[in-house]
C-alpha cells in the first residue's frame, strides 16, 4: 500500500510546481525544479518525534484548593463631585473683565454669584459646595489566617467608609481595615467573628523568571475569575511608585484584579497583583504584582502594629552610569552614588560623604539606588549595618545605625540669599566646551554657555546649570575648575566626575576627557 504521507507530499509539490509555471513561466520553472538550489530545498529532512502527553497540563485541583480563600472586596466611599449640570468636568468658565458700564457686567457678575467656579469672580460658587457623591467599587483579596485577616491592595480600601468581602460560595460579611501601607500599596483588613476560614500561605522559595502563575481574582466583578500565565520578568519598577521590585506576569489581569493573588503549582501566593500596563485600559499581557517576601514582611507589621516602620539611612542617591564609574575608578558601572547625605542624618553622623559609592550594605552587593533604597527599607530601625564604600579609588567601611523612615516629607530649610559680588567676573571659557562664570547666588560655577556639539552637551549638561564639584574637589572659579580637569587627566583617568545641581536638585555627572 502506498503511503498517504508520500502521496500528500507529492500533490503538494506538484501543486507549487504548477504556481511557479504560472507565476514565472515554463523555462523559468524548469530551472528552478533542476537547479542545484533547488534540489537542496527539497531533500528530505529529520523528523522530529514528539513524546506523548500522558497527564495534559491543568489547574483545576490547584484552583480547586485555592478558590474558597480568595474574596471579592466591595468598597463604599464618597467624594466631591465635580460635574456642572452633568457636564464632563469642573464649571470653569472664565468672566470677561468688563468696564463698569458695559450692558452686560450686571449680568456675568449675577452668573458668577450663582455658577461662580470655586469661589472666584462673583463670590462663592459651585466649587464651594459641591455635593458627596456616594460611589461603589471593587476588588480582590485572599485570607491568610483562619481567623479573618485578608490582604488586598491600598488603593481599593483607601478612604473606604466601608468594606464587604464577598466569599466565593456568596456569603458577605463587613469587614474593617486593620492597617495600610502606601508605600508598598498594601493593606490588611479583617473580618470579625470566624476562626476556621480557609486560608493560603506564602511561597519562600524565589520564583523564577517562566515559572507558572495563576491568577485568581475578581475582573469587572467577575468574582472567582482564574488565569494563568507566567513569571515574565523580575525586579520591575514601575512609574508612579515608591517601591520597584515589582515581579512582571503575562496572565490576564484586569480592573478589579487589584489584590488578588497569583499563585504558584504548590498553591503558594508568589505575589498580590496590584498594576498591569496598557494603552487602552484592558489586558495586554503585562501585569505586575508585589512579590510574596515584601507583602508577608508588610502584612505581618500591618497585623502587629498597624503601621510600617522602615529603616532611614538618610543619603540622596543616584545610579552609576559607566561614565561615572569610570571617573571613579569602578570596574562596572554598580552602587549607589551619594548625592549628599542629609543634615544630621543617620549617614551623615557616621561619616558618608557626598560622592561616596555605596556598593555593599552587610556584605550584600547593591546594584543600583533603587536596590539601596529597598534594602535599608527592608530593615528595622535601630538596626546596626556595614556599609561597603567605595572613596578616593579603594573601598572603605563603615558602620551606620539605622533610624525611621518618615513618610511624611521634611520641610525644607529656608534659605539665606548670598551676598552679592562687587564685581562679577568675565565669562570664562573652558577646555571642555563650556563657558563658566562665578556663581552669584552661591557656591560653585554656572554654566552660561555650552557647545552644542561638545560632549558636555552630549552627557546632558545645560545652560543655567551650577558646576559645584570637580573630581570631589569645591570649584568656585574657572582657574579652579580648569586645575581639577588638568588633575584628572594627569592621574590617568579619562572621565571627570562632576557635581551639579538644577533646579534645586544635586547629581553627578561623568565626563569623558578629549585626549590632548
Amino acid at each position: 500500500m502506498r503511503s498517504t504521507f508520500f502521496t500528500h507530499t507529492r500533490r503538494w509539490i506538484g501543486a507549487s510546481a504548477l504556481a511557479i509555471l504560472v507565476g514565472l513561466g515554463g523555462g523559468s520553472a524548469f530551472l528552478a525544479a533542476t537547479s542545484p538550489m533547488a534540489a537542496a530545498q527539497v531533500q528530505k529532512a529529520a523528523q522530529i518525534s514528539v513524546p506523548e502527553i500522558t497527564n495534559p497540563l491543568s489547574f483545576a485541583d490547584l484552583v480547586d484548593a485555592v478558590k474558597p480563600a480568595v474574596v471579592s472586596i466591595v468598597v463604599e466611599a464618597e467624594e466631591k463631585t465635580r460635574d456642572f449640570q452633568g457636564g464632563g468636568g469642573e464649571f470653569n468658565f472664565q468672566f470677561p473683565d468688563l468696564p463698569d458700564d458695559h450692558p452686560f457686567k450686571d449680568f456675568f457678575e449675577n452668573f458668577g454669584k450663582q455658577f461662580g467656579n470655586r469661589g472666584g469672580q462673583g463670590g462663592p460658587g459651585l466649587g464651594d459646595r459641591m455635593p458627596m457623591r456616594k460611589f461603589m467599587a471593587t476588588g480582590s483579596g485572599f485570607a491568610i489566617s483562619a481567623d479573618g485577616f485578608f490582604v488586598t491592595n491600598n488603593h481599593v480600601v483607601a478612604d473606604a467608609d466601608k468594606v464587604t468581602v464577598v466569599f466565593d460560595n456568596g456569603d458577605e460579611k463587613t469587614a474593617t481595615v486593620v492597617g495600610t501601607d502606601e508605600r508598598t500599596d498594601l493593606a490588611v483588613i479583617k473580618v470579625d467573628g470566624v476562626s476556621d476560614l480557609p486560608f493560603v500561605s506564602f511561597a519562600t522559595d524565589d520564583v523564577r523568571v517562566g515559572d507558572w502563575v495563576v491568577a485568581v481574582g475578581n475582573p469587572f466583578g467577575l468574582g472567582g475569575t482564574v488565569t494563568a500565565g507566567i513569571v515574565s520578568a523580575r525586579g520591575r519598577d514601575i512609574a508612579g511608585s515608591a517601591y520597584g521590585d515589582f515581579l512582571q506576569i503575562d496572565a490576564a489581569v484586569n480592573t478589579g484584579n487589584s489584590g488578588g493573588p497569583a499563585f504558584n503549582l504548590k498553591g503558594e501566593v508568589v505575589g498580590v497583583n496590584t498594576a498591569i500596563f496598557s494603552p487602552n485600559g484592558g489586558n495586554v499581557g503585562i501585569a505586575f504584582a508585589i512579590p510574596a517576601n515584601v507583602v508577608r514582611q508588610v502584612a505581618n507589621q500591618l497585623i502587629e502594629n498597624g503601621a510600617v516602620t522602615r529603616g532611614f539611612l538618610g543619603v540622596g542617591i543616584q545610579d552609576v552610569t559607566r561614565d561615572i564609574a569610570n571617573s571613579v575608578g569602578l570596574k562596572s558601572p554598580r552602587g549607589a552614588l551619594v548625592t549628599e547625605p542629609s543634615e544630621g542624618g543617620p549617614a551623615q553622623k557616621a561619616g558618608v560623604n557626598s560622592g561616596d559609592v555605596i556598593t555593599a550594605v552587610d556584605g550584600d552587593p547593591i546594584d543600583n539606588a533603587l536596590d539601596l533604597s529597598r534594602t535599608i527599607a527592608g530593615k528595622d530601625p535601630g538596626t546596626q549595618v556595614e556599609l561597603t564604600l567605595w572613596r578616593n579609588g579603594k573601598a572603605e567601611k563603615l558602620s551606620v545605625t539605622l533610624e525611621t523612615l518618615e513618610e511624611t516629607a521634611a520641610p525644607t530649610p529656608e534659605q539665606q540669599p548670598a551676598p552679592q559680588p562687587e564685581e562679577p567676573a568675565a565669562p570664562a571659557p573652558s577646555s571642555v566646551g563650556i563657558t563658566l562664570v562665578p556663581n552669584a547666588e552661591g557656591e560653585g560655577l554656572l554654566i552660561q554657555d555650552i557647545d552644542p556639539s561638545s560632549i558636555a552637551a552630549e552627557k546632558g549638561f545645560a545652560v543655567g546649570d551650577t558646576i559645584l564639584e570637580v573630581d570631589n574637589k569645591k570649584v568656585a572659579t574657572a582657574d579652579e575648575f580648569e586645575q581639577a580637569i588638568a588633575s584628572v587627566k594627569d592621574s590617568g583617568r579619562g572621565t571627570a566626575l562632576i557635581k551639579a545641581q538644577r533646579n534645586g536638585n544635586i547629581r553627578f555627572l561623568g565626563l569623558p576627557l578629549e585626549a590632548e
